[in-house]
Parts: structure tokens; C-alpha cells; sequence
């Protein structure tokens, strides 16, 4: 068997700026139904509910204090993806108000939208070897250095951050968002294999 071939600087390019636009995207559909997701992209959210602030700018400050341990766990290419991939979106996030409007029927509607615009979104930054920062970083080196289970590091955080939210928001609006998180993570769960998919 021959190695695969590795993405180029090009594609790596494409797939960050379709990955980031279509998050982009997910975040103006969950935040025009006043809904909210897990990570550190649902922190942003919250952040940008209480205090006014725009969820691109929040979004951007918020992953700064992770790249120093991106850099040092999981190597430069990927910080620099990363960090790159957080900057796309948090200037998609502050231009695409501007230019599309999204009035959900349902906060249903919105939560499935979400899931399923920002799972093909992050599911594509994931094949160019790189992330949205912040706790899922985190997770990769407590599960490296102690042990724990990234997957259950992760869900810890959301369960908090999702208690968080229901002091905020309307308790049916908390468990619409809890659905498309659930849809976000089972498009990456199943798509995302690396017994399957061999691009590097």
C-alpha cells in the first residue's frame, strides 16, 4: 500500500474557508433563534448574550490563552490551522449579519440547521488537521498527561456551560440547543473516523 497523499497548501486553504464560512453560517442560525451549543463556541455565545459584544470578537479573545498549549501538545502546523480557522470564523461571524437574514420558523428549525450547516463545517476543519481551540485542546491533553477521556472532558464542560445557559435563557430554548449539539457531534462522530478517512 502506497501512504496517502497529504493535502496540499491549497486544499488546506479551501477546506479551513469552507469549514470556517459554514460555521460561520451555523452560529447566525443558532444565535437568531437565541439559542446556544456546547465548547468554547458556546461560551463565546453566552458571553456575547450578556454582554453585547459580537460573538466573532468574543470568539477570537476567548481561544488566545489555548494556542500557547496547542503549540506545545499538537505541534505548529496545527496551532497555525487552528489559529487561522478561530480568525475565519470570528471575521465570517462579524461581516455575515450584514449580508444574510435568518428569521427561523421554529427553534426547532434553527437547532437541526446548526447542527447540520456547523457539523459539515467543523467536520471539514477536522480533515485539514486542525480545530477550534479552546477545550477540546484542553481535553487532548488531559486525556494525554492523566488519562482522562477527551470525549467525557467535553461533555463535562458542555453539562456546565449548558446549566450555565438555563439561568440565562428560556428552559425550552436550553434544550432546543441541547439537540443540535447532539446532531453537531453525531455528524462528527460518524463521519469523522480515521479508519475511514485517510487524508492528512
Amino acid at each position: 500500500m502506497t501512504a496517502p497523499a497529504r493535502h496540499t497548501a491549497f486544499e488546506d486553504a479551501q477546506g479551513l474557508i469552507f469549514g470556517a464560512a459554514m460555521c460561520a453560517f451555523g452560529v447566525l442560525i443558532l444565535t437568531g433563534a437565541g439559542l446556544v451549543t456546547g465548547q468554547t463556541a458556546g461560551a463565546a455565545v453566552l458571553i456575547s448574550y450578556l454582554t453585547g459584544y459580537s460573538f466573532g470578537v468574543v470568539f477570537f479573545v476567548i481561544n488566545l490563552p489555548f494556542y500557547a498549549l496547542a503549540w506545545f501538545r499538537l505541534g505548529p502546523a496545527f496551532t497555525l490551522k487552528t489559529f487561522l480557522s478561530v480568525a475565519l470564523i470570528s471575521g465570517f461571524s462579524l461581516i455575515i449579519g450584514d449580508l444574510v437574514s435568518i428569521s427561523p420558523a421554529h427553534p426547532a428549525v434553527a437547532s437541526v440547521l446548526f447542527g447540520m450547516v456547523s457539523g459539515a463545517g467543523l467536520l471539514a476543519i477536522f480533515r485539514h488537521r486542525a480545530s477550534l481551540g479552546g477545550v477540546g485542546i484542553v481535553a487532548y491533553d488531559l486525556q494525554e498527561r492523566l488519562g482522562w477521556r477527551a470525549g467525557w472532558v467535553q461533555l463535562g464542560f458542555d453539562l456546565v456551560l449548558f446549566a450555565a445557559a438555563a439561568l440565562i435563557l428560556p428552559l425550552t430554548l436550553v434544550l432546543w440547543s441541547l439537540l443540535g449539539a447532539a446532531i453537531l457531534n453525531a455528524i462528527i462522530g460518524i463521519n469523522h473516523r480515521r479508519d475511514r478517512y485517510i487524508g492528512t
